[in-house]
């Protein structure tokens, strides 16, 4: 898929997502939003999605997963029409067996880096990788470092662990709440391979990292915009998550969207 491709792609999953959340009338829309180029970047361009693993930490981001594995056709589009809906699969956060191509049931922050851990030291006898996005409020939690400490110790080269970092929680500025720098310096120290990725102005540089051989646990720092792609949403905790949203609103935030370049 060449460049122009991949970000019309994008816009389109984008105007995706907001009719899943109008169908569902709630959401974490910026969370989606924010993470939408790793994930896309992933199952368009860098995974190997009949032997790779991809796990999505970051639960309440689960509108962009649900608009790509639509997209992918892992489950009719019909569904978007129920997203939490009595009888829909799609819910709030996402739950494995119940819906085609979702890897693990997320909600409690800080479990995919165990469970991604366990997978690729399974998966490394048949040569297959897990990647598992996880935010950067979500390394407020221990579990994510004993992960981290697992990974190294078991030499798992076939382990990528890409951090949201847009830098907000959902009551304030990660800075505030919970310093997380020197980030990478961390990540150094806990045996990974430490990669940086600004989403914003480079998309293409984290398929290019991806590429690359690995020989440790690597982790990717992406730089992300909580809510990006929309004029509205970008950097507005007020949207963090919403319910009785309008057609108006909806409206807006269609009108609001860009094609990212």
């Amino acid at each position: 898929m060449n460049n122009f491709d991949f970000q019309k792609k994008n816009y389109e999953l984008r105007n995706t997502i907001l009719d899943i959340f109008e169908s569902g009338n709630r959401g974490h829309v910026p969370s989606a939003f924010s993470l939408l180029e790793i994930l896309s970047t992933l199952y368009y361009r860098s995974a190997n999605l009949d032997k790779d693993k991809i796990l999505l930490s970051k639960g309440h981001g689960c509108l962009a997963l649900y608009a790509i594995l639509g997209d992918l056709n892992y489950f009719p589009r019909e569904e978007f029409k129920k997203f939490c809906k009595p009888d829909g699969i799609l819910g709030g956060h996402p739950t494995r067996f119940k819906v085609p191509g979702v890897e693990i049931s997320a909600g409690s922050l800080g479990h995919g880096p165990s469970i991604a851990t366990g997978m690729a030291l399974n998966l490394k006898k048949d040569d297959g990788k897990v990647y598992c996005i996880i935010g950067d409020g979500e390394c407020n939690e221990g579990s994510v470092w004993e992960a981290a400490l697992s990974a190294n110790k078991n030499k798992l080269n076939n382990l990528t662990l890409l951090i949201d970092y847009n830098k907000q929680q959902s009551y304030g500025n990660t800075e505030d709440i919970m310093p997380l720098e020197p980030f990478s310096n961390k990540w150094l120290a806990f045996g990974f391979e430490v990669f940086e990725c600004d989403m914003i102005n480079n998309i293409d540089k984290l398929t290019d990292i991806l590429t690359q051989s690995q020989v440790k646990p690597r982790i990717i720092i992406c730089h992300t915009v909580k809510g990006f792609g929309s004029s509205i949403l970008e950097q507005d905790l007020s949207w963090h998550h919403k319910n009785s949203v309008t057609s108006e609103e909806i409206s807006l935030l269609k009108k609001s969207l860009r094609v990212i370049k």
